[in-house]
């Protein structure tokens, strides 16, 4: 996990921004993507408050696309608006945290797996497909988020696109503000060429293509535990470590 910085003021490291300023169309994701990096990578410390005067200075630009990202950020689950403080990251998911996010996946992602299996049109098939065969050519991440950031974003493309496939709203949009996968890569770096990811995911497609709802419902349920698992034995390791 990369080193947290225990100042807590929430300002970056220096020269983390770039040098030559972004056109003004790409400002405001650009600015986003370079202070989410700064969160997922610590460098603003968990439950620290976050400064946009800092932000602003060490990114070159002025406070307005700092405040803009940071609402973005705050829709993310990564930071909060507190009246009268201000912003503040939020804190690291405790093992009960995980252990109730993954919970909460449990109940609603076979079953959108399932309903996809039955719902999905050919287009949504075909978009699920693709997305599972472009993780290909994205291995599973380690290290600072810059290397794992494509392959987090095709993650939740993935499990989003399965729930859109159910054809059910409501169902869609809550495993969508769930934003499972930013909290739990927030946790640590995973581990990169053998991680089985692509492989379950391959598992859940196969059985959806087929048109298979119980098959379906029960690989996205694996999925889900093997992830947790993987994650839990991970943080493991890591307090094994420290001590």
């Amino acid at each position: 996990m990369p080193q947290q910085d225990k100042s807590g003021t929430g300002a970056p490291r220096e020269g983390s921004g770039r040098d030559v300023p972004p056109t003004r169309q790409a400002l405001s994701d650009s600015v986003y993507e370079d202070i989410k990096a700064m969160v997922m990578d610590h460098e603003i410390t968990p439950g620290s408050r976050v400064s946009i005067e800092a932000l602003a200075r060490s990114l070159h630009v002025s406070p307005t696309p700092i405040r803009e990202a940071l609402a973005r950020l705050e829709s993310d689950g990564l930071v909060v608006k507190r009246t009268l403080s201000g912003y503040r990251t939020t804190e690291l998911l405790t093992r009960q945290g995980l252990e109730e996010l993954f919970e909460m996946r449990q109940l609603l992602e076979p079953k959108a797996a399932a309903l996809a299996a039955v719902n999905a049109s050919e287009a949504q098939l075909d978009g699920i497909e693709g997305i599972v065969e472009e993780m290909q050519s994205h291995p599973g991440p380690a290290g600072r988020y810059a290397s794992y950031r494509d392959f987090a974003a095709l993650d939740q493309r993935f499990h989003d696109a399965v729930a859109q496939a159910s054809h059910r709203p409501l169902l869609a949009d809550a495993v969508e503000r769930l934003h499972s996968h930013l909290h739990i890569f927030r946790l640590s770096s995973f581990l990169g060429a053998d991680d089985p990811t692509f492989a379950e995911h391959e598992r859940v497609v196969r059985a959806i293509l087929r048109r298979n709802p119980e098959r379906a419902a029960e690989a996205m349920a694996e999925h889900l535990s093997r992830s947790l698992q993987r994650q839990l034995s991970r943080e493991e390791g890591e307090e094994e470590e420290s001590s």
